[in-house]
Formats: structure tokens, C-alpha cells, sequence
């Protein structure tokens, strides 16, 4: 049986939420990563997937500059690189500088890789969409990785940003 409550009400219920890492290049060739629960895929053929990301944010600039982004699962041994790239801004301060977080040279696109995600996606910007708050960006996946090594996947597991593993 439903019950009609208000949205805000009704939105908390969407736990446990996914997280993934997007990265792009800024004009001053920093990659900056930021952490975004909005995110999904959009195409199976070609594989696409898209990402929300609200108007404020310095990575909209470094996304529509760099005309491509990487998505990354951050694995759950990621939640406080997750939390750090969420919780401060790219525009004058060099995020991956700052963390212990290991990256490596994407193959196809101007971007990087973060070493200890589950997996990441190499993608080339195909659309963006305003969207309320936020512009959606949809990715074309022109190269994919996953990580050698068994890894459970972080997600927001509750409200206040609280991140783990699903299970």
C-alpha cells in the first residue's frame, strides 16, 4: 500500500545510491575529479552514459573545455578520496595534488584513471542537457577498464553524504 507523502519524504527511501568519480581536464591541463551520486548508463549501442552535475560546479567548465570526461566506480577503500573530491572545489585548488589517490594515463582521451576503482570509462562528450539545477552530459564509452583485482563498489548509504559498500 502507498501513501502520498511530500517528495522530500519520499526521496529519502533511495538509499543505497551509487557513486561514481568523474574527471576532466581544466584550460590549465589539472585533471579535476568530482564525486556525483546522478549518474547513469543511457545506451547499451553505442555505450553511453550520462552524469548530472550541478550548475556551480567548476567540473561543468572543465567538461564542456576538455570535451571529454572519465567516469570511475570508486571502490569502497575510496570513500574519503570520494568525500574530499565531493566536498571541495577544482577552481583554484588542484584536487588529485592534494589526495593519496593513484591515477594513470587514460589511452584514448585527455583524462586519467583512478588506480584503485572498480572500473572506469573513457568517455567523449556527445550532449549536454540543462536540466533544472544541474546540466546533464552524455558520454559516448570509447575505452573501458576494470580492476585486476576484486573490489566492492562505494555508494552513499544514507543521508549526510554517509558512504560504504552496499552490502
Amino acid at each position: 500500500m502507498q501513501k502520498q507523502v511530500e517528495y522530500e519524504e519520499a526521496i529519502r527511501t533511495k538509499y543505497p545510491e551509487q557513486v561514481v568519480i568523474a574527471i576532466a581536464r581544466d584550460k590549465a591541463g589539472r585533471a579535476n575529479p568530482i564525486t556525483l551520486g546522478w549518474t547513469m548508463i543511457v545506451s547499451g549501442k553505442p555505450p553511453m552514459m550520462a552524469i548530472a552535475v550541478a550548475k556551480r560546479h567548476y567540473s561543468i567548465e572543465t567538461i564542456r573545455h576538455s570535451k571529454c570526461f572519465t567516469i570511475a566506480f570508486p571502490s569502497s577503500e575510496m570513500a574519503d578520496a570520494a568525500l574530499f573530491f565531493g566536498s571541495k572545489s577544482g577552481r583554484d585548488f588542484d584536487k588529485l595534488a592534494n589526495s593519496d589517490c593513484k591515477t594513470e594515463p587514460a589511452s584514448t582521451i585527455d583524462s586519467v584513471l583512478l588506480c584503485e576503482a572498480v572500473a572506469n570509462f573513457e568517455c567523449t562528450l556527445e550532449s549536454e542537457t540543462e536540466a533544472g539545477d544541474h546540466i546533464i552530459f552524455v558520454g559516448r564509452d570509447v575505452c573501458s577498464y576494470s580492476n585486476t583485482e576484486p573490489k566492492k563498489r562505494l555508494y552513499t548509504v544514507g543521508p549526510g553524504h554517509k558512504l560504504g559498500s552496499a552490502s
